[in-house]
C-alpha cells in the first residue's frame, strides 16, 4: 500500500528549510568581463564537515508517473547541489528529520532555470528527471567516511500528477 504525495512548484520560500533554490532573479550583483557578464553571486551555502568540494557529472535516467518514492537518503558530512545541464525538469523530494527518521515528506517540481542545493543532513529523494533523461552538475563533498544514510519506507509514497 502506498501513501499519496502531492507535488508543488519549487519556490525559494517553500524549500528554505531544506536548502536553496539556485536561480537567477533580479539584476546581477556585479557586472564583470568589461560589462559583458552579470554575476549573480553566492546563491548557495556549501557546507562540508570534512573533505573538499567536488564537481561531478551525473547522467540520470528518466522517471515516469506514477512515481513511487520508496526510499530517501541524507548526507551527514556535506551539502549537495544539483544543476541541470539539459534543462530537464526534475522532482525534488525532501523530508523533515524526526529523531533520526524522515517525516512530513514534501515534493517539488523544478521549473526552467532552477537548480537546488540541499543542506547537509537533509533527507531527500534520489535524482529524478521527469519524462526525459537528464545530465546534472553535482557539487558535493568528496572525502572519507560514510556520507550516505538511507531510509526505506514500509509504505512508500506515490506521486500520480505534477503541476503543468
Amino acid at each position: 500500500m502506498s501513501n499519496p504525495l502531492s507535488v508543488a512548484p519549487l519556490t525559494a520560500a517553500a524549500f528554505a528549510p531544506y536548502g536553496e533554490v539556485i536561480e537567477v532573479s533580479g539584476t546581477p550583483d556585479k557586472i564583470i568581463n568589461q560589462g559583458m557578464c552579470g554575476r549573480h553571486h553566492d546563491l548557495a551555502q556549501l557546507d562540508f564537515a570534512s573533505g573538499h568540494a567536488g564537481i561531478s557529472l551525473f547522467d540520470a535516467k528518466a522517471r515516469q508517473l506514477p512515481y513511487l518514492v520508496d526510499m530517501v537518503e541524507r548526507h551527514p558530512y556535506g551539502s549537495q547541489a544539483f544543476i541541470p545541464i539539459t534543462g530537464t525538469r526534475f522532482l525534488v523530494i525532501v523530508a523533515d528529520d524526526a529523531d533520526g527518521k524522515p517525516a512530513n515528506l514534501k515534493a517539488f517540481l523544478t521549473g526552467p532555470g532552477q537548480s537546488i542545493n540541499l543542506h547537509r543532513g537533509v533527507w531527500h529523494g534520489v535524482l529524478a528527471p521527469l519524462n526525459a533523461p537528464g545530465q546534472y552538475v553535482v557539487i558535493d563533498r568528496i572525502g572519507t567516511g560514510n556520507n550516505l544514510e538511507e531510509h526505506w519506507f514500509k509504505n512508500p509514497f506515490l506521486i500520480e500528477t505534477v503541476p503543468a
